[in-house]
């Protein structure tokens, strides 16, 4: 089993790091968010141990990104922030549980091992979305459509999927930019125009009276079953 820790204090990190190999886990650390995606994007981890104050980009900002390509990996957030305020948000962009600082390890591996017995059903059914007569699954990048079956692109699935995880909430564009294209390169904001053009046509039964994908007029967009 192979566990990130994602955490900019040194100390923090030699003790986990230490403690997790007696317990038998392969451990990689990261220290900025940045790095952590990267690692993410080329290595296959089981649990991420996630800290929310670090540099560069915030443990909730990291979180919502790996939701929105890998519902897997297990998320446990560590944080200084322990107000209920806090855990609400960490749990609200996708981790699976959140452990205040300071804590005992005892209670972090047990926490790791329940974490790690979820069963290969509930990680099937995360990867699948459906509304209406449609059916999204994340893993694939296909949709099962009024019009039949269509390939999505990466981009398309995370905007999907970002959309989705906020159901009935409005996403403005500059979070879109930030979460599904990133900090450092944009693109113009028409392009999301044109995603969400897309999704009507593929999902909705009269493009013209959006049923599911809503332009928030000056704000962003709301995806809604209702």
């Amino acid at each position: 089993m192979r566990i990130l820790i994602v955490d900019d204090e040194p100390h923090i990190q030699h003790v986990l790091r230490l403690n997790l190999e007696l317990d038998g886990y392969e451990v990689v650390p990261a220290t900025t968010g940045k790095e952590a995606l990267q690692k993410l994007d080329s290595e296959y981890f089981d649990i991420v141990l996630l800290d929310i104050m670090l540099p560069e980009l915030d443990g909730l900002d990291i979180c919502q990104k790996i939701r929105l390509t890998n519902s897997k990996v297990g998320i446990i957030m560590i944080s200084a922030k322990d107000t209920a305020i806090d855990k609400i948000a960490g749990l609200r962009v996708g981790a699976d549980d959140y452990i205040p600082k300071p804590f005992l390890y005892e209670e972090l591996s047990l926490r790791i091992q329940n974490l790690l017995k979820r069963t290969n059903d509930e990680i099937v059914s995360s990867n699948t979305f459906n509304f209406g007569p449609n059916t999204i699954n994340f893993l694939t990048f296909e949709a099962h459509t009024l019009h039949g079956k269509i390939s999505l692109t990466q981009k398309e699935t995370m905007l999907l999927k970002l959309l989705i995880d906020r159901n009935n909430e409005v996403v403005s564009r500059q979070q879109i930019l930030q979460t599904v294209w990133g900090y450092d390169v944009y693109p113009n904001t028409r392009t999301i125009d044109n995603f969400i053009l897309s999704f009507r046509k593929y999902f909705e039964e009269n493009p013209q009276k959006p049923k599911y994908f809503h332009s928030i007029r000056s704000v962003g967009y709301k995806f809604t079953t209702h």
